[in-house]
């Protein structure tokens, strides 16, 4: 499989000026073109500049990470789940995109709920879910049709991380999780929720489009220990109070999304970069 420039900014929550920054500074690179002389990203490419994105978001400097993110992964510790591999990860992308052109929306949700039940929220978000809905984004912008196909697949892949069960206890509520103002797109911050499900970590969602006085009023009724706030563009992140959220709650703030990308914020707030940071990040603020 190979990626445009745009998909792969999207994928990966940054924008397209820190990609071409990363290629001409530190050769993060796509090595192929079109016959027309379009650059596409490979996989393994792809999954260089994740490394790269994880490792500047833990305060790595760029030219450092640059360097560690071409090294080989070191070996992890035995998953209690298969691995998914990025050849299998791009035979399920093929499944979902064939079920998706079909209008086939429960096929679309049955496959999303083996692979959820098979690697967990988090590989299956990051390895085949979110890059396929940016396949289907791509293809929309590029043939001007296709919604009905994006729509009933976001439709089917709610469905299924809506089914992962919520923990079975009463606490003290982990984390609130909202929209930015006007920020209608959801399915990012319902897959952190079921990812922390999968952890047993209480939360709640204020779901799109959420005014900064909706936000302050359930801060104050569920005082969460964390608040993530999802924007996907950055005329949405800029409505966000932040500096009136940060006085007015003890709540960590997590910031969350391509949005955020460029914009200053205070040191005290948090941006994880992928799925699994946000997952770690809450866990370990509770968890200690």
């Amino acid at each position: 499989m190979s990626w445009t420039p745009r998909a792969v900014a999207a994928m990966l929550g940054i924008s397209p000026t820190t990609l071409r920054t990363w290629d001409q500074r530190y050769g993060l690179g796509p090595s192929d073109r079109t016959a027309g002389g379009h650059r596409r990203y490979r996989d393994d490419e792809v999954d260089q500049l994740r490394r790269m994105v994880a490792l500047t978001a833990q305060g790595i400097a760029p030219a450092d990470a640059a360097r560690q993110s071409r090294q080989r992964v070191p070996a992890a510790a035995p998953p209690t789940r298969p691995v998914l591999t990025a050849d299998a990860a791009r035979s399920v992308r093929r499944g979902f995109l064939t079920a998706a052109d079909r209008l086939d929306e429960p096929r679309v949700r049955w496959l999303a709920d083996e692979l959820i039940t098979a690697h967990g929220v988090v590989a299956a978000w990051q390895a085949v879910l979110a890059p396929f809905l940016v396949e289907l984004g791509e293809r929309v912008h590029r043939r001007g049709a296709g919604v009905e196909v994006e729509h009933l697949a976001s439709a089917g892949l709610l469905h299924a991380l809506r089914a992962v069960p919520y923990p079975d206890r009463d606490g003290v509520l982990t984390a609130l999780l909202s929209c930015a103002p006007d920020e209608q797109h959801t399915l990012a911050l319902e897959a952190l929720g079921a990812a922390l499900s999968e952890e047993d970590c209480l939360w709640r969602s204020l779901g799109a489009r959420v005014p900064p006085t909706a936000l302050r009023d359930a801060l104050e009724r569920l005082r969460p220990a964390v608040v993530v706030i999802w924007a996907h563009h950055a005329d949405f992140a800029a409505a966000v109070p932040i500096e009136e959220l940060r006085r007015d709650t003890e709540a960590v703030l997590v910031t969350a999304g391509p949005g955020w990308a460029g914009l200053a914020l205070p040191a005290s707030v948090r941006r994880p970069a992928t799925l699994t940071e946000a997952v770690r990040l809450v866990v370990d603020l509770i968890r200690g």
